[in-house]
């Protein structure tokens, strides 16, 4: 917790996305890991391949493992390439002000997910 009190002034968190956000970058900007190569979802063999062993077979499985942090989660999150997103429409208010100040760090709470439209 300490260590999340030094990056707060930097950074914006907020609650669990909802399921909406989830889907919505998974599909639009969601890559996979296969061989070290980073390859677009653009099929569900490409899931299939990669965790099928798992018991996730589909991008549809894969949002489910993703959303309630289920048994095989650290696999399909170590599958998932991090997602390139790019900046909020609108831009941003006060980087440097915390959220509660009007600006943009620290903990947004449900607001997370207004956030993650506006940079998707």
């Amino acid at each position: 917790m300490n260590m999340f009190h030094r990056v707060e002034p930097y950074v914006t968190c907020g609650y669990p996305p909802n399921l909406k956000s989830v889907r919505e970058l998974i599909y639009k900007r969601g890559y996979g890991k296969l061989n070290k190569q980073r390859v677009a979802l653009t099929d569900n063999a490409i899931v299939e391949h990669a965790l099928g062993k798992f018991g996730i077979i589909c991008v549809e499985d894969l949002i489910h493992e993703i959303m309630t942090v289920g048994s095989h989660f650290k696999e399909a999150n170590n599958f998932l390439w991090p997602f390139k997103l790019k900046a909020p429409l609108g831009g941003l208010k006060k980087k440097r002000n915390h959220y509660v100040e009007g600006g943009d760090a620290g903990n947004r709470e449900n607001y997370i997910n207004e956030l993650i439209r506006r940079m998707n």
